[in-house]
This record gives structure tokens, C-alpha cells and sequence, in this order.
């Protein structure tokens, strides 16, 4: 039984890893963390989400240097479900615990540290270890996770998009440049209230078009340029995302399908068949990703479809992924 603690348990991230975590047969939950001065510090998690009564009834302790001392006593990994500086300030300490650290924000998920000024706001305190982080995207980094102590566990957008995407770009498939528009729920603005995410306020809008930092992030493991372009929706979580492919002249259906065989035995990436098109509420709370595909070969180009939810395959249960492979567990979330 490995255990887990979970930082930020307290955010809708944290507290649905709490409960994937507590409710596993080859996991256990650690503890739930939050910052020294959260107004939560002491609450029990399920009196913040009683649909966790009897689950996680467990305080969530404030994060001091005494406990933050203490984890690597009480725990084999840590998962942060913080705001990125704060986990980029944290994961030193842990891994020289020996934890391994599962970073479920965008603290890690670059090598170069150009990045973070440009698309984070801030200087990464720790460059040194980015070149050792492994980026989880689960299904596409199983060797790479076996001997990791630091995963980057991808963002909910670049989950979808990559997901959808890298069985065309492994295959030479892709001729251009992608266009993806995706949209997400409001649940991915994280628990703290803003005028910007009330259901009052949100219709259908683009938002943070042509400098979101999920398009490095996309690029970078895709590797070539894509136009992203992320959309915020009335409903409360969820992603679907719609990409447009220019293909390579000739590219059959028989090829894509070839391509996307990739998944024929995943138990969590399910490939739609033809004709049949993902929705949100497909996947709403679910581990799933769910694609679809058609290609038009008069125009050498193709849409594919990807739906997930941005809680769990965009960020909970692809951690909980990546802890089991890390830890030689299999099994399934």
C-alpha cells in the first residue's frame, strides 16, 4: 500500500484526488495539507464537500515547516495540488525527503526556465530541476514514469489536446498546423469565487486567445506549433475539444485508424466509432478520454474530437495514472 499526502487538498483538484486516493485498493491517503494561513486549516475536507462524509473525514492540517518536515515519515509520494509557484518552492524539499513528488500544477512542466517569466509571471526558483521532471501524460510515458522522482502530471487542456493529437504526429499524419478549440466548465478556474467564473456571468466566450499557457505547453510535446485557442462554458466541468488537422497528401482513413489503434486495449482512452461524436457529460466525472475522428481526403484535412473531464483525466486520476505506474502497481484508477 503506498501512501499518498496531498497538498491543496482543499481546492476541487485536491479534494478529488483525496477521494480517488482514499477509496483505491493499492493506495492510501497520508493526509490532506493546505497552506499554514488557509481559512480551511483544521476543517475535516468532508465538511467542505459532504459528498466525502465517511470517505475523507480527515482535518486538513496547515502545511508548517514542522509538518512539511515531517512528510517523508508519513508518506512514499506527495501530490501538489498548489498554485505553481508554490509548488515549484515546495518540490526541493520533498524530493530531498525522498519523496516522489507528483506536481499536478505547471511548476514543472517545462525544461527550459524562459518559460516561466514569459508564460507564468515569475522566475522558476529551482531551474536545476526541470531537465528531471517526466511529463505524465500517462499513456504516452510509462517507461520514462518507472524511475521518476519528479512528474509534471499535465495540464486538463494539453491533456485533451495531446491525447487526440500525438497518434497523428507519431505516425507523420500531420501536415500543418493544428487549430484546437477547446471548451472547458467553469470548475477549472479552481474553488476561489471570481465575478469571471459565476454562473451568472459565464455564457460561451474565448478567452486568453493567442497566449494561453497551454500552448507551449501543447507545443513543446507535440512537437510543432499549434494555434489553441480555450473557451470558458455554462456548465460546471468537462473539456471538449474540436481540432482541426491538415494532413499529409494522400492520408487514408485506414492510416488514421492505424494511428489511433494506439488505444484499442487502453481501458481509459476509447476511440468512438465512426459517425459517433463525444459530449461532456460522456465523461463528467469519469477517468475517461473519449475521441472521435473524420477526414476529409479531397481537402487533406481531418477534425478530431476529444472529451474529457478537467478534474479527473485532466488532472486527478492522471495523477492517481501516474502514481500507479511509477510504483509498478498496474491496476486501474
Amino acid at each position: 500500500m503506498i501512501q499518498v499526502a496531498v497538498i491543496g487538498a482543499s481546492g476541487y483538484t485536491g479534494a478529488t484526488l483525496a477521494k480517488l486516493l482514499a477509496q483505491h485498493s493499492q493506495l492510501s491517503l497520508a493526509g490532506c495539507f493546505v497552506s499554514a494561513g488557509s481559512a480551511d486549516a483544521g476543517t475535516p475536507l468532508s465538511q467542505l464537500y459532504p459528498e466525502l462524509m465517511g470517505v475523507v473525514d480527515l482535518p486538513l492540517q496547515p502545511l508548517t515547516d514542522s509538518t512539511l518536515a515531517q512528510l517523508g515519515e508519513q508518506a512514499q509520494a506527495v501530490c501538489l495540488a498548489t498554485d505553481h509557484l508554490v509548488s515549484a518552492q515546495l518540490a526541493p524539499q520533498l524530493l530531498a525527503q525522498g519523496l516522489t513528488v507528483f506536481d499536478l500544477s505547471g511548476g514543472h512542466r517545462f525544461t527550459d526556465p524562459v518559460v516561466y517569466p514569459a508564460h507564468y509571471g515569475f522566475e522558476h526558483p529551482a531551474p536545476g530541476l526541470l531537465s528531471d521532471a517526466v511529463y505524465g501524460l500517462a499513456e504516452w510515458a510509462a517507461e520514462a514514469l518507472n524511475q521518476a522522482a519528479l512528474i509534471a502530471v499535465p495540464g486538463c487542456y494539453p491533456t485533451a489536446s495531446l491525447t487526440a493529437l500525438k497518434p497523428l504526429k507519431e505516425n507523420g499524419l500531420i501536415a500543418g498546423v493544428p487549430v484546437i478549440n477547446a471548451v472547458s466548465g467553469v470548475s477549472g478556474a479552481g474553488r476561489k469565487a471570481a465575478l469571471s467564473n459565476s454562473f451568472c456571468q459565464v455564457s460561451l466566450t474565448p478567452y486568453g486567445v493567442l497566449g494561453h499557457r497551454h500552448q507551449p505547453e501543447i507545443e513543446t510535446q507535440l512537437g510543432c506549433p499549434v494555434v489553441f485557442t480555450p473557451h470558458l462554458g455554462a456548465f460546471k466541468r468537462g473539456i471538449l475539444a474540436t481540432i482541426t488537422v491538415p494532413v499529409s497528401e494522400g492520408c487514408s482513413e485506414q492510416a488514421v485508424a492505424e494511428a489511433f489503434a494506439v488505444y484499442a486495449d487502453n481501458p481509459v482512452v476509447k476511440v468512438l466509432p465512426q459517425g459517433q461524436w463525444p459530449k461532456v457529460d460522456d465523461v463528467a466525472g469519469s477517468d475517461r478520454c473519449l475521441l472521435a475522428w473524420k477526414l476529409d481526403s479531397e481537402r487533406n484535412v481531418m477534425v478530431v474530437a476529444s472529451a474529457i473531464d478537467n478534474l479527473m483525466k485532466g488532472a486527478a486520476s492522471q495523477a492517481v495514472q501516474c502514481i500507479l505506474i511509477r510504483f509498478g502497481l498496474g491496476g486501474e484508477v
